[in-house]
């Protein structure tokens, strides 16, 4: 255990390369044409995935944006969504 931590610890021993083997046509044609929408290339926009997904991006975990969700809305009077669907419904 001790050997893996500092194995990781050490960024220069890391592959800093991979390759993805099998991977579906309609998952590859998606990040196509979002690295084609980011003006990058395929490969660029993987490494942008990766990069926001290991730096833990913003908003990616739900638990920790309800927990502030519920901190910036806490004391505030809510509706609740039947009664504004209603009411929406009742408006001329």
């Amino acid at each position: 255990m001790i050997s893996l931590l500092s194995t990781l610890s050490d960024r220069r021993k890391l592959a800093k390369s991979i390759v993805i083997r099998n991977l579906d046509d309609e998952v590859a044609f998606k990040i196509r044409l979002r690295a084609a929408r980011h003006g990058r290339s395929m490969e660029a926009e993987v490494r942008e995935i990766l990069r926001a997904t290991a730096a833990g991006e913003p908003g990616s975990d739900f638990w920790e944006r309800a927990a502030k969700l519920r901190g910036e809305t806490k004391g505030r009077v809510q509706s609740l969504s039947e009664v504004l669907l209603r009411q929406g419904r009742d408006e001329p």
